[in-house]
């Protein structure tokens, strides 16, 4: 077998040229592989560790122990699935697969080697893959957690407005917040209970929730929540705080975000976070309600503020 190319966009004319001349029942065996492992003959991979190393000869010889040949593919090198191979006397993983790289390069792998260290060449399976890294993750949490120390801090100093504590009247920012924990739970469910399901969409993913099965269409449609309500948020907020404390909201913001998505995707893990979001759902909406309506009017700029003291639009001190 040949392979034109090592791009998706040529992936379907790879998988007929791989099939071409084979039998009804190879076929068959090869679309049932496929609804198995989610992807199959064209597929195709970018090596995401270091490198992976491929075996030039056939399968049977290494399992055989007769000697073989490795070469090493590197660090982001694009690879096609040219041939799946079944050896079942292998006791290690009967799955083999064979690849060629973008110079061409040729050879087999075991496939519970190979997934480990590659990735999906399209940008949404890099990017869940990104945020699978259990070193992003710890990355995130440490980042996270300094940036709301900080901004606490700051909007302490300054008594500057922060979310959920010297809120501003707009809902925005607390509905923003309630999406990502949602988000979280529901993405951390879906590990649990939907593997299979979330495993096809890593390999075929879609931001159209229109296309998508019923429980990854209400997942992307979150997704596409939070970008309208972050975007409705960012503007919100700019019209109601001067440009020193919008930074300064807006950097307390996303940390908030940042700890709630660690928080709730990983204490769903442990069931724990189903009973965190109910609560933490109830403690949002009860501390935004003190502030969902304008009780005052600054004496200096006549604009609307929540509460006694600085004015957030001009700075004048109202008692």
């Amino acid at each position: 077998m040949s392979v034109a190319s090592c791009y998706r966009e040529k992936s379907a004319e790879v998988e007929h040229h791989a099939y071409a001349g084979q039998d009804s029942a190879m076929v068959a065996d090869s679309i049932s592989f496929a609804t198995k492992h989610h992807y199959s003959v064209g597929y195709n991979f970018i090596v995401h560790n270091d490198s992976i190393e491929l075996i030039a000869q056939l399968p049977e010889e290494h399992v055989s122990q007769l000697e073989t040949d490795t070469l090493a593919i590197p660090h982001n090198q694009q690879l096609a699935v040219m041939d799946i191979h079944m050896v079942p006397q292998d006791s290690v993983d009967s799955v083999w697969v064979k690849l060629i790289s973008e110079d061409g390069s040729t050879g087999w792998i075991h496939e519970s080697e190979l997934l480990p260290k590659v990735v999906p060449t399209d940008p949404i399976s890099q990017f869940i893959m990104l945020f699978s890294d259990s070193h992003i993750m710890i990355a995130l949490i440490i980042v996270g957690l300094l940036v709301v120390v900080y901004v606490m801090r700051t909007a302490q100093k300054r008594n500057a407005p922060i979310v959920h504590f010297r809120d501003i009247p707009s809902f925005y920012p607390t509905l923003l917040c309630i999406i990502v924990a949602c988000s979280a739970t529901f993405y951390a469910s879906l590990q649990m209970f939907g593997a299979d399901t979330w495993q096809h969409f890593y390999y075929h993913p879609s931001l159209n929730p229109f296309i998508l099965p019923p429980i990854l269409a209400i997942f992307v449609a979150s997704v596409w929540a939070m970008l309208v309500v972050g975007v409705a948020t960012v503007e919100d907020v700019r019209h109601h705080l001067r440009f020193e404390d919008t930074v300064i909201y807006l950097a307390g913001l996303v940390g908030v975000c940042g700890v709630l998505y660690i928080i709730f995707s990983i204490s769903t893990l442990y069931y724990i976070g189903y009973p965190l979001l109910i609560a933490y759902v109830w403690f949002a909406i009860k501390k935004y309600k003190p502030f969902h309506t304008n009780h005052y009017i600054c004496g200096n700029c006549g604009k609307r503020i929540y509460k006694k003291g600085e004015c957030p639009h001009c700075g004048a001190y109202n008692e």
